[in-house]
Order: C-alpha cells, then structure tokens, then sequence
C-alpha cells in the first residue's frame, strides 16, 4: 500500500512558538487572532504578527490556519467579514470554523480562503464529512470521539481531507457541548471563555441515611482522595503505524497556551516517529527514548482517548499523580562559534555552573554536558544565571546550534 505522508500540524500560541513548532518539523501551525476564537487567554496574534508568521512559514514551506471557531451569539458576527478578508490577504491558508453563520460569511464576503471544521462541531461519521463538503469546506477535523475502526470506514467514504488530534489535551464532555463554565463561572466555554471546570478539584461526599429533619445533602466525607473530572491527556506516539495506515490526512496536537519547551519537544518526537515509519514501514519498530523525551515536557499521564475502546476511569486523574515530569526549561541558544565552543544562550530559568545540562535540536539532537563556566552580557565570569531573558555566554563542547534548547533534571 502506498503510504501518504500526512501534515504534521503544531499549536502556535504566539509567533515565537508559530517559529519553533516550524523549525521542530511542523508542516503546519494553527493560530488564534484577536476575535471569533476559543482561546481568549491564548496570545493571539494582531494582524501584522499573521502576516510575519505566514511569511516565515510559507518561507519554510509550511502552512498557517487560523482557528475562528466560536458559536456566535447576537451580535457576535459583527465584523467578520472584514476579518475573513484581512486574514484571506494576508495569506493565511485556511480558517478553521464551526459556526455557519460564520461559514457563510467567509465564503461570501472571503472568496478564495479556505474552510475548515471544527472539531467543535463533533463530525463523527462520513456522511456529516460529506455535508460539509458539499457546503463547500475542504477538511474536517473529527471529533475527538471517533475510533480507530470509524476513522478508517470514514475514510473509505468520502475524498474530504481528514484531520484528527493524536497529542494533547482532551475535553471530559463532547467535544464543543460543554457548559460547565458558564454555569459556574459565567464564562461561555463556546465564545472563548472557559474557565475549565473539569480541571478543578472536587470533594466527593457520602449522603448518610437521610434524617428529614436535617437540612438535605448534609453528609461527612466518603472518599478522602479529591474527585475530579480532569480526562488524561491523548498520547498517539505508540501507535503511529495505525494512524498513518488510516489515511489521516492531517495529524494535530492540541495546546496553543503551551510553552515552547513543550511544543519543540513533541513537535520534534513525532516528527522522528512518523519520518522512521515513512521511511522503512517493514523495519519500522517503536523507541523507548521518544516516550522518555515526552516525559520531559509538563503533562498529564497519557492514554489512547477514543481511539481504540471507551476510555475508562482509568483514563481520569484522581488524587496523586501516577507520573510527573523530571526536567524543567532553562534556555534557547542564540548562536554558536564552533571555533571557540562559546554559546550565546537566553535564559528562561535559573541555572548555574556545576549543574548537568541537556541540549537538544530538531531531529532529537541531544546530548549532555556539565556546565563548567558562564559570562553575562558584560564579559564578567558569573556562577549562576538568575534573571529571566538573560542573555550569557558559555563552555559548550560539543556542536549546538540557534534554536536549540536547553534543559536539566529537577
């Protein structure tokens, strides 16, 4: 069977992250822009940061959708038309969206740029694939819901372009239908608001036998652990044969608020992992140290969602974490001289001379080193690199390169 290579496509919360996720090996990134997104605390780009942010990306061959993917009250339509243009010149290569009055717009006052569904509108069988498609979007992005064995009979029933999550967060409800958050906070999860209620902790409580003379839903603990809805986060990388089998067209991860530590690093272990399977599927076999370089990143436990049965509570996070994250972020190197082995690093937690130091690039690059001397932007030899963005120079031995990162066990 032929094996189409599908686009690898990053979060890009800002433009540094829209840069990283493209220099780690994204095909494409996704974005969020001042208005009709779910992101609001997301630092979504202005116009001028698109434009920036495409041009790099169409440079690097890659691709930037951006996600405008709110369900409009009254009014909330307002302006979009302008928008839909503006993004539509600036060269952003697909919107991706839920509402149809929004659809409707951008196809009308928009000619030209290209729609994608929302995974916030729960496309979960091919017939809907095909409805919109007739409506005139391109590709859907399943919802989270979908298993393996429905994402392969869907596939062999419609030609519109598939993309589904494999990394990252998950949502408890159904995908795009939950209200906890205005209920609870009046903040609408749906306009780009929530407030995550499924991520807060919850006591749980056992009714005793119930005495109508006392006020009802009196009761002493029953459970000491604290009860959450928290899902755990979706985790493909063991399973990238069956995902590239199934013909998914576009493989996505989730986390446009993540740090670039956290989308360098998963950017750069599945781009390892599907390169190895295109490569040679028969040779193909699965590499402990891509699941150990995930573990470095800060994350919830992972599991398989939906893909392969009904998650179970095995799949929630109640009370002490099964495992946690040993490594902390410290720094990206700006440039490198190979003659004198001295590397100009901006540092973005505290570090000092002494301390063990990992350095790693795209195409998992790594390698150790104890740091043995350090000066600051004066030239003056220091101990200890306290200040965020601080710029210092350093001892590297072996070969780095600008945009590496570097990081050290906690």
């Amino acid at each position: 069977m032929h094996l189409k290579r599908p686009e690898l496509l990053a979060p890009a919360g800002t433009l540094e992250k829209l840069k990283t996720a493209i220099h780690y090996g994204a095909d494409a990134v996704y974005i969020g822009g001042d208005a009709y997104g779910l992101r609001s605390r997301a630092g979504n780009f202005s116009f001028e940061e698109m434009a920036e942010g495409v041009a790099f990306a169409h440079h690097h061959k890659a691709k930037v959708y951006l996600a405008a993917n709110m369900v409009t009250h009254q009014h909330n339509e307002l302006g979009a038309s302008d928008f839909f243009r503006t993004i539509r010149d600036i060269g952003i290569d697909a919107v991706i969206i839920s509402d149809p009055a929004l659809m409707q717009i951008c196809a009308m006052e928009a000619p030209g740029l290209e729609m994608h569904l929302s995974t916030q509108q729960s496309a979960v069988n091919y017939e809907t694939l095909n409805f919109w498609q007739e409506a005139g979007l391109t590709r859907c992005v399943l919802g989270r819901e979908v298993s393996m064995a429905e994402i392969k009979e869907i596939r062999a029933n419609t030609s519109v372009e598939i993309e589904a999550f494999i990394h990252g967060a998950m949502c408890i409800s159904y995908s795009g239908r939950c209200t906890l958050s205005n209920h609870m906070a009046n903040r609408d999860a749906n306009r780009g608001g929530c407030c995550q209620s499924c991520r807060w902790q919850y006591g749980l409580f056992e009714l005793p036998e119930l005495d109508h003379k006392k006020a009802v839903g009196a009761g002493e603990p029953g459970i000491k652990e604290p009860f959450s809805m928290s899902a755990v986060d979706l985790g493909m990388i063991h399973h990238i044969p069956d995902i590239i089998d199934a013909q998914i067209d576009s493989l996505k991860i989730e986390g446009r608020m993540k740090s670039i530590h956290y989308v360098s690093t998963v950017v750069n272990v599945y781009r390892k992992a599907i390169d190895s399977y295109l490569e040679d599927p028969e040779a193909y076999s699965f590499k402990k140290e891509w699941e150990d370089e995930l573990w470095k990143v800060a994350q919830r436990e992972l599991a398989t969602g939906f893909f392969y049965n009904e998650p179970s509570e095995n799949e929630q996070l109640f009370g002490k974490r099964r495992r946690r994250p040993h490594y902390t972020f410290i720094g990206e190197v700006l440039d490198y001289n190979p003659e004198t082995q001295i590397a100009t690093v901006q540092q973005r937690n505290n570090f000092k001379v002494g301390e063990k130091i990992e350095f790693y690039g795209p195409g998992l690059n790594n390698h150790e080193e104890t740091l043995e001397c350090m000066w600051d932007d004066k030239g003056e030899q220091i101990e200890v690199a306290p200040h965020a963005m601080q710029i210092v120079t350093m001892k590297v031995k072996q070969q780095v390169a600008p945009h590496d990162m570097l990081r050290k066990a906690l």
